[in-house]
């Protein structure tokens, strides 16, 4: 089984060469990140979240994590799994009836669903190696809270999206 890094949603950025959205996860207790290319539909989720929106009826991913729980299921957690071809790969991770199941899922799905179900995000080292970015360059401990947003903010705006391949947006 390949190595898990458990990472943190940073929150989203736009990207201004492309217009496109971009979703920072970090590893927890680390300074690598990992930027992701994403639709709009989908960071539109993953801000509602993380905004703690509310909406009359449910969006297409409380949908889903509605489903879920109304089988008798859970979210365990989402693995971002592999990087081919300049596309992310992930899996979300339920539980229901003491069985595992893994579902394929697009990255930005996993995690607009692991966050509304409070589940940990994870991605493989091999992943995290390959296209992560080392982020503060300084250990955590020896900077301020604002240090570290100011430091992070820096390394974002000078990404490059063809850095990481054509991610087709």
């Amino acid at each position: 089984m390949p190595k898990l890094i458990q990472v943190r949603i940073r929150g989203l950025i736009l990207d201004e060469r492309s217009k496109s959205p971009i979703v920072i996860l970090q590893e927890e207790g680390g300074e690598r990140v990992l930027p992701i290319w994403i639709g709009e539909a989908e960071a539109r989720a993953i801000n509602m979240i993380m905004a703690r929106e509310k909406f009359e009826r449910p969006m297409t991913h409380d949908l889903l994590l509605l489903m879920v729980k109304s089988l008798g299921g859970r979210v365990v957690r989402i693995t971002i799994t592999a990087l081919k071809e300049h596309t992310f790969f992930a899996e979300i991770h339920l539980e229901a009836d003491g069985e595992q199941i893994l579902i394929d899922a697009r990255p930005s799905d996993s995690i607009a669903v692991a966050l509304r179900a409070e589940a940990p995000v994870f991605v493989s080292e091999e992943v995290l190696q390959s296209s992560g970015q080392s982020g503060l360059g300084v250990k955590s401990t020896e900077m301020t809270k604002d240090e570290k947003a100011a430091k992070l903010k820096k390394l974002l705006e000078d990404m490059n999206p063809g850095d990481f391949g054509d991610y087709g947006i």
